[in-house]
């Protein structure tokens, strides 16, 4: 959901986007449905990654087919202790979510220095649908994590550096509303993955639901390919204003770089308490929440649709409820947007552990799963797309690119300590788990409180780029 950011920051200029498809370029289209294609593969696969690795891949007789795992759990076992079947899903789920938001790092630098954006892609599409493809076999399991890790890596960030390379310097109005375009793609993807993976894996097997993400990510590839010609091979370089000229930074520059880093660090209290909606949640509801309504039996994967569903349908409420505040004089800065986003994070969570407590060990009802899932998606809103304009317009334009990259590296630490977190799933009450999860949005939300005026100070905080 990391990337759906785009859809509310650019939001703005949403007006324009049922007039962009005779304005915008060709391959704006090839990239949006390429996207789609991807993310529709990715987020399909995580949400049976936990369900399938804990109900029958590290079980036996399977575990003992899987090249490396043995291994791999006797690395583990030494920092974390010996690991139960659920505890070494939780910790190769959150290796393998945290590499997926490192890697694109180096597959940057190298598409820029060597393959260029274009081949770059074609090339993580390759190893991206290997991976899936991969995923169907027992024995290739952690070999298709790595094909998925290094093939996230360079498609990742070079098709959406893609996207800007389609538009001149003087078209960041089009650019805006290119992006909106491409993240439709993005959101369309992250919705019927889990649905679609979801109901082939219940109906016929895990390996179908992997299966029909292999293919779709084919199906991403050859639209790619297909309009090829269309794409730019390299995205322009930087303006010279925007790279480091050797020149040091300003004591003043200095601090705003701080600032943000606190920022970021931050908004990790927040990405922890909602990304355990991938890893943690599905073993929970499959155990404690009704499975049908109305006698038709829901797949547990459907529930992670849910709070990307609200990542989309909740942007015109956000941004009404910020321009309401704004004809007042009484919307809230960035960091206070954060804060909240920190807060709803917070009362998602808190709504499991009411519902726990009040279930009295009998089955709950698929609502308590669904507010959380909603709340998390707008909880989303406040505080990623916030987190990412707030880096755009506050940082020195010498480091600019590289602290937008440190923004996203801090998904890379939250999806560590989502894993580490989970692996005390087994052992706490489920109430303490997501009582747990609730603090640590709320740390979040108090670091704001704390912080907040003297970070905004070193940040000259204006008004917000997202209102």
């Amino acid at each position: 959901m990391e990337q759906q950011a785009t859809t509310a920051a650019a939001a703005p200029g949403m007006a324009g986007v049922g007039r962009a498809r005779i304005v915008h370029p060709k391959g704006l289209y090839y990239l949006a449905f390429t996207e789609a294609w991807e993310r529709f593969s990715f987020y399909g696969m995580m949400a049976l990654l936990s369900l399938y690795m804990v109900n029958e891949l590290l079980l036996p007789p399977h575990a003992g087919q899987v090249a490396g795992l043995a291994a791999l759990r006797a690395a583990l076992e030494r920092f974390a202790g010996p690991l139960t079947p659920q505890a070494f899903a939780s910790q190769i789920f959150g290796l393998y979510t945290g590499f997926v938001y490192f890697t694109p790092l180096a597959g940057g630098a190298i598409a820029d220095r060597w393959l260029g954006q274009r081949n770059a892609v074609v090339l993580g599409a390759l190893a991206m649908a290997a991976g899936h493809l991969a995923m169907t076999f027992d024995a290739t399991f952690l070999a298709a994590l790595l094909l998925l890790v290094v093939g996230s890596g360079f498609l990742k960030g070079n098709i959406a550096a893609q996207v800007g390379a389609l538009y001149g310097p003087a078209e960041e109005a089009r650019r805006a509303r290119g992006y909106v375009i491409f993240s439709t793609g993005i959101n369309i993807g992250a919705i019927a993955g889990p649905i679609v993976c979801g109901l082939l894996a219940q109906a016929f097997g895990w390996h179908y639901g992997f299966g029909i993400a292999a293919v779709c990510m084919l199906l991403g590839l050859a639209t790619y390919l297909y309009g090829y010609r269309w794409l730019p091979a390299r995205a322009p370089p930087a303006p010279p204003q925007a790279r480091p000229d050797g020149a040091a930074l300003t004591r003043a520059e200095w601090r705003v770089v701080g600032a943000l880093v606190a920022v970021m660090l931050i908004t990790v209290f927040q990405s922890v308490a909602y990304y355990q909606v991938f890893n943690v949640l599905p073993l929970w509801i499959e155990r404690y929440v009704e499975p049908g309504i109305a006698g038709f039996q829901v797949p547990v994967p459907w529930h992670l649709s849910v709070n990307s569903v609200f990542s989309v349908l909740g942007v015109p409420l956000v941004l009404w409820i910020w321009r309401r505040q704004a004809a007042r004089g009484r919307e809230p800065d960035d960091l206070a947007k954060i804060g909240t986003g920190a807060w709803l994070c917070a009362a998602a969570n808190l709504i499991l552990v009411a519902a726990i407590l009040g279930a009295a060990h009998r089955a709950m009802s698929p609502i308590w799963p669904f507010l959380y899932s909603v709340l998390l998606g707008i909880s989303f809103l406040y505080y990623w797309p916030t987190l990412l304009a707030l880096v755009s317009r506050a940082a020195p334009a010498r480091v600019g690119a590289t602290l937008m990259s440190a923004a996203y590296l801090s998904l890379f630490v939250s999806n560590i300590l989502i894993g580490w977190l989970g692996g005390f799933y087994e052992r706490m009450t489920p109430a303490a788990f997501w009582g747990l999860h609730a603090a640590v949005g709320a740390a979040g939300g108090l670091c704001v409180l704390l912080l907040g005026r003297p970070l905004a100070r070193a940040l000259h905080t204006a008004r917000p780029v997202c209102a």
